[in-house]
């Protein structure tokens, strides 16, 4: 009894190569949608770790006037 990879190996040899590229790009989708829900159900902790590292950065207001009073914008 062959396994599930070797059916599916079978299968996509008998294709034509434009359809075997849709199979591999069909895979690429289900990886990254494996990793999304992976990187979704994360560690909150790490997660908020990582935002405050670069927390600082910003003083939480915004310059309209400023953003444009730059060198570079003259």
């Amino acid at each position: 009894m062959n396994s599930v990879a070797e059916l599916v190996i079978e299968q996509v040899r008998s294709l034509p190569e434009a359809e075997v590229r849709e199979v591999l790009d069909f895979v690429g989708y289900l990886k990254s949608k494996h990793r999304t829900a992976e990187f979704a159900e994360g560690d909150e902790a790490a997660d908020w770790a990582e935002f405050e590292k670069h927390a600082c950065a910003w003083s939480g207001q915004y310059h309209r006037d400023e953003c444009y009073d730059r060198k570079v914008l003259r």
